[in-house]
């Protein structure tokens, strides 16, 4: 899937993106949403076979409800980025809360990156392991995450249930609408200090699409470099090198793979282009 957005002010975004299912299934659990000043990835968690999530549901469709109640809030809303999405999984309880056990800790699941612009600034909210990796004029890339799942004291299944969505844990998009608050959120001014500090670009990567960095001991500044050759190109070389890795590494080999570049037009380069 590619899409590109261009946005008809100079207080949108524009971004590129892409997505597709990993190599050894057919769905893809990954979901991209791009609106006039916001992008969101959302990331569905597979759950392990077998395992009783107490929901009629598929992570798919679980990815597909959560992604319709951020786009109805986010194109209508300017509250905090943690309130919506918890307001967002509230609204996804209501429609099958009375079908399903939300009180299950398995129920399906998804991390959540949501990028938004506001004028010159532009607001961040990473849950779980799908990160923004922001780029300024200067070189300097700040890469976002929230890494709470890399340190659990338990990978078992029964650990992880146990620790998902808890304080000594790790969060997730779910069930539970105070996951928004624990999320990894801020905002960042765009214009910096000056010119050479300036944003130039982020980038919302689900974490199949970020392995370069965090599997195959990449850099980001390879990932940005990607990027900017295309979303679709980036995710090459991210099946690559997941396909001739040798090294030890925690999770599947092949995953879905989703990654969204984002750039800030500015009345200067909007009035530019349209000479």
């Amino acid at each position: 899937m590619t899409n590109t957005n261009t946005s008809p002010d100079a207080f949108g975004l524009d971004a590129r993106s892409y997505s597709e299912a990993s190599p050894d299934h057919a769905i893809n659990e990954d979901f991209v949403l791009v609106g006039q000043n916001f992008a969101v990835v959302l990331d569905g968690a597979s759950p392990v076979k077998g395992l009783d999530t107490g929901c009629i549901h598929d992570v798919p469709w679980l990815v597909r409800t959560l992604a319709g109640q951020l786009l109805a809030r986010l194109t209508t809303s300017a509250d905090p980025l943690a309130d919506i999405l918890a307001d967002a999984i509230g609204g996804v309880n209501a429609t099958h809360e009375g079908t399903c056990d939300l009180s299950n800790p398995n129920s399906p699941s998804s991390t959540v990156a949501i990028l938004r612009r506001r004028r010159q600034e532009i607001d961040y909210l990473v849950l779980a392991d799908s990160p923004i990796v922001v780029q300024r004029n200067d070189g300097t890339i700040t890469a976002i995450t929230d890494d709470r799942i890399d340190h659990l004291p338990d990978y078992s299944v029964a650990g992880v249930s146990k620790l998902r969505n808890s304080p000594d844990g790790f969060w997730v998009a779910s069930t539970r609408p105070e996951a928004g608050g624990m999320a990894v959120t801020g905002t960042l001014s765009l214009n910096g200090d000056g010119p050479a500090e300036e944003i130039r670009a982020a980038a919302l990567l689900s974490d199949g699409a970020a392995t370069l960095v965090e599997r195959h001991a990449g850099e980001w500044a390879e990932t940005m470099r990607l990027l900017e050759q295309g979303p679709r190109v980036l995710i090459g070389h991210v099946r690559s090198a997941d396909e001739t890795s040798t090294g030890q590494f925690r999770g599947k080999r092949h995953d879905d793979a989703t990654a969204v570049l984002c750039t800030f037009p500015t009345s200067a380069n909007r009035a530019a282009e349209a000479v």
